[in-house]
């Protein structure tokens, strides 16, 4: 390994135990040891991300005491002894299951991505995790085509104003769901060409005005829907006959179970996709990351921040940001700034 100055212990958010954003911890740990094909990272910003409250609340499983944040941002400080392509002082993202929330973090030079001089490092944070998931479910989950109607719902969430962005530029018919007016005006901002707003309404208006909305009142090709439980059943509603539902979030909880023979009625397509799976060999990331980046260069996608000066890197901050992404209230992408 280079030799270089780094600090035996360093600062990390944890929780030792599951729970609500109260089991939050700033904990000092040791700084990682790196393998022979890993580099290390100092981590300047972080997304936060809805699998993040999922993590802590033990919705999904891991092991602990855990360390949180899955989308960190840096600079490159130490490499393994088998790294190329990489060189002290390169500007990289990553995206891993937790481990981003520290002063310093450390990753497979393989999972790594050098930041562009053109994107700066905070929009790397806020975009990689949510824009590689919004680009892959475009191209792998249902395959949008130009001229296409299609739903998303939450539509100026993180994931959201991400799926409107590219959505409209591939020429898709963009209809979204929020709760607010406020959050309409940001959808459309992002390329949502409609937007229904959900709240306080019957369900069966709410469906109607959205499948007014598409041809026929056939309804849309493809639903994307982080919000869950709350949107499960309308879903098989709205969605045109071989259409495709595409479940990416429980922010309202997990759908129920159900039977297969649900989507006989209209021969639909349910799909349940991860992250990981779709970025999951070398080559698989190295080509998702490229094309996310060409987009971001073109301006096609954008970050929208929901503080743009970001959380603070202590217990109270990320408390604070787990609070407020729970509460459904928020909209854009919620970071933390580790390096003042």
């Amino acid at each position: 390994m280079s030799n270089i100055s780094i600090p035996e212990e360093q600062l990390a958010i944890q929780f030792s135990q599951t729970g609500g954003p109260e089991v939050i911890e700033l904990k000092k740990i040791p700084v990682p040891r790196l393998a022979d094909d890993e580099i290390l990272i100092k981590v300047e910003w972080c997304g936060i991300n809805f699998i993040d409250t999922y993590f802590r609340s033990g919705l999904y499983p891991v092991s602990l005491p855990f360390t949180l944040g899955n989308e960190p941002a840096g600079i490159v400080v130490q490499l393994g002894a088998k790294v190329t392509g990489f060189a002290l002082g390169d500007q990289v993202t990553t995206y891993f299951r937790g481990g981003g929330l520290q002063q310093y973090t450390c990753c497979n030079y393989l999972k790594a991505c050098k930041i562009p001089n053109s994107v700066s490092r905070k929009e790397a944070a806020a975009l990689c995790l949510q824009g590689l998931t919004a680009l892959t479910l475009v191209n792998e989950a249902h395959k949008v085509q130009k001229g296409e109607y299609i739903l998303v719902h939450a539509a100026a969430g993180g994931l959201g104003t991400l799926l409107c962005q590219i959505l409209s530029n591939i020429g898709a018919h963009v209809i979204g769901t929020t709760s607010t007016e406020e959050k309409a005006c940001l959808a459309k901002a992002n390329g949502a060409e409609h937007v229904v707003l959900y709240a306080n309404r019957d369900v069966n208006e709410v469906i109607s005005d959205i499948k007014k909305l598409t041809p026929r009142y056939e309804g849309v090709a493809a639903v994307f829907d982080g919000v869950g439980k709350d949107t499960w059943e309308s879903n098989f509603e709205v969605a045109k006959r071989k259409g495709t539902i595409v479940v990416v979030g429980n922010a309202s909880g997990p759908p129920p179970s159900f039977s297969a023979l649900k989507l006989m009625a209209k021969n639909l397509k349910l799909c349940r996709p991860g992250l990981d799976q779709y970025i999951h060999t070398p080559e698989e990331w190295q080509y998702y990351t490229s094309e996310l980046f060409k987009l971001i260069a073109k301006g096609i996608v954008r970050p929208s921040y929901y503080k743009n000066e970001g959380y603070r890197f202590s217990e109270s901050g990320v408390r604070e940001a787990h609070s407020d992404i729970a509460s459904r209230k928020t909209t854009g992408k919620l970071i933390v700034k580790l390096v003042e």
